[in-house]
């Protein structure tokens, strides 16, 4: 039975192998192109974005392309995207770089050529709950009968991460030599370094769902919880009506869910002017930077959140669960620079009555950032481009 369900596996790899391996036969690898490339969206944006425009900032000679298609369950989606990836392989043949910013089917199928780089800008900051090769054999992780046809996270010749602290964590994950993963930063988080950000930012919201002077803004931002690239609606455990009724200040809460989360998420209409869905619109560094509260739960968030050194609390009602189906790099509780809740009374108590710790949120950005200075994408692409550095 086994065998029967990776069959369309097996047929999919033989036939993008085949593709790759003809394009690589017919042209060479241009060591001026770069491929920028993702499945998280159908735009460039985040890490991607950044690196793509600091090449174009030098006034380089590279010539940059963008592969982006952003995958769901859908037959449909899957018939669109064997024929982009089909594309993709030219491009992966062709290129001197072809820099991914998340899990990426195509370049797990092939033996890349010689003069080709994969360079791997991982979406997440720091190390928090488990990924990658970490997975294997976990409820959400990859089973070893999949190892054994497609090779997740091989093939990656360089990887980029937030701080030394983390390098073996990702190590591990992307089963590579710790000496080929350098913390030279995260280049989405440059963005919050950039000046007069946050009054466009918040002009920006108000042009959209009117005034907001004097409100608290609280952001919700759970973790993607899953395998699959799609979930059904978003059902949240934290009672928004309890804590409309009972939080002191004027506040609306901002709930932002992740790329690969159903945006089918609704509200009862008399929470209409509390709660307000960001589907679209706005970028996840956007809103952190507006944000006044942070409520996450085992998201790598935190991370990006902590540089701004402002208060968050942590929602894990299904911290045992989570555990058991994904679990950590550390011990959650000792870890999350926040108090952590499993009930909405609690949570409300405290956004209405608690402390901010600054001293334990700075202590956890210096430990995951080796560097927090807004300049990120410069160091990464000075070591990308950099002749000594080339493979």
């Amino acid at each position: 039975m086994r065998k029967i369900k990776l069959l369309p596996t097996v047929l999919t790899k033989v036939m993008i192998k085949i593709a790759y391996f003809f394009f690589s036969i017919i042209f060479k690898v241009n060591s001026k192109k770069i491929t920028f490339a993702s499945t998280r969206s159908n735009e460039i944006n985040g890490n991607l974005k950044y690196i793509y425009q600091e090449i174009e900032n030098r006034n380089t000679d590279y010539k940059l392309i963008k592969s982006f298609f952003k995958l769901n369950n859908s037959l449909l989606s899957k018939l669109r995207y064997f024929s982009h990836i089909m594309r993709e392989c030219y491009h992966l043949a062709t290129s001197k770089y072809f820099i991914i910013d998340d899990y990426h089917y195509l370049i797990y199928l092939i033996k890349p050529r010689k003069n080709t780089e994969i360079i791997q800008l991982w979406h997440a900051c720091g190390a928090f709950k488990k990924f990658g090769m970490s997975l294997v054999g976990k409820r959400y992780g990859p089973s070893k009968d999949y190892i054994k046809t497609i090779k997740i996270h091989s093939n990656y010749s360089r990887v980029y991460v937030s701080s030394s602290e983390v390098i073996p964590y990702y190590s591990e994950a992307f089963n590579m030599s710790e000496t080929k993963i350098f913390p030279l930063g995260v280049p989405r988080t440059d963005y919050f370094f950039e000046q007069n950000r946050k009054d466009k930012v918040l002009d920006k919201f108000r042009s959209k769902f009117g005034p907001i002077e004097d409100k608290q803004l609280i952001l919700y931002a759970p973790t993607f919880r899953g395998k699959s690239y799609q979930q059904g609606p978003f059902v949240s455990p934290i009672s928004f009506r309890l804590l409309k009724d009972q939080l002191e200040k004027d506040s609306l809460v901002l709930v932002h869910l992740h790329p690969y989360m159903s945006s089918n998420f609704q509200v009862d209409e008399d929470l209409n002017d509390f709660v307000v869905h960001i589907a679209d619109g706005f970028t996840i560094e956007e809103l952190l930077l507006i944000t006044n509260v942070l409520i996450t739960d085992y998201s790598s968030i935190i991370f990006d959140y902590s540089l701004l050194n402002k208060s968050a609390a942590f929602f894990a009602h299904d911290l045992e669960e989570y555990m058991l189906e994904r679990d950590f790099y550390y011990d959650y509780v000792s870890l999350v620079p926040g108090p952590i809740f499993s009930t909405t009374e609690s949570l409300v108590n405290w956004i209405n009555y608690g402390n901010f710790d600054e001293e334990k949120m700075t202590a956890f950005k210096n430990r995951f950032f080796d560097y927090s200075d807004g300049q990120a994408s410069k160091r990464i692409v000075s070591h990308l481009l950099s002749p000594s550095k080339s493979g």
